[in-house]
């Protein structure tokens, strides 16, 4: 059985530091993008199981990259998990499986991935 390969998507390279390890910890393959922009540079030859994605990015937000990923049958199915800073709910992401605060429980992060995963 392959890995299941999870794209992560924050400005912030902290949080993609983090998330990537987390994740590889947890035996998920892990690519990650800095900007909105550069996850659907990704997207034309990569098909993960799944996409962590901010809200707020300098360039493409989290809502513009949501709409690119619906509007694209090839990318349509793959869950999407927001994790954001935002707290209230101003930002619609239409393909959203779930909404994860930051600061975030790592716990809660894995919990809710494999639930949308399917793993």
């Amino acid at each position: 059985m392959s890995k299941k390969t999870i794209l992560t998507v924050d400005d912030d390279p902290n949080i993609r530091d983090y998330l990537d390890a987390l994740f590889s910890d947890n035996g998920y393959e892990v690519v990650t993008a800095e900007s909105g922009e550069r996850a659907m540079e990704l997207l034309k030859d990569l098909r993960p199981d799944l996409i962590t994605l901010d809200v707020e990015m300098p360039d493409k937000t989290g809502p513009w990259v949501s709409r690119a990923i619906g509007k694209d049958p090839s990318l349509a199915a793959i869950p999407i998990v927001v994790i954001t800073g935002h707290t209230e709910l101003t930002y619609i992401i239409p393909k959203a499986a779930a909404f994860i605060g930051k600061p975030f429980d790592a716990d809660e992060v894995l919990r809710v991935v494999a639930q949308a995963i399917g793993a």
